[in-house]
């Protein structure tokens, strides 16, 4: 049997593959990557797309601070 890829599904972010990858777009592209592990976009709005460039970071909402004490 041969081994099976790792594929890792991160919350609000990429999935990681653990490479090497060769993906096929939709469109017909192909990227293909030698990294031993590949972060492949889920949030289109990587400039590398299909690859992660960490877009998805920039559109997160940022927490509410907490009040701060007065003395």
């Amino acid at each position: 049997m041969t081994e099976c890829a790792r594929v890792q599904v991160i919350p609000n972010g990429p999935v990681l593959v653990s490479g090497p990858v060769r993906i096929e777009t939709p469109s017909g592209d192909v990227v293909e990557s030698d990294r031993f592990m590949v972060a492949v976009c889920t949030c289109r709005r990587s400039k590398n797309y299909p690859l992660c460039d960490t877009s998805h970071r920039r559109c997160r909402p940022v927490p509410a601070r907490s009040k701060q004490r007065s003395s």
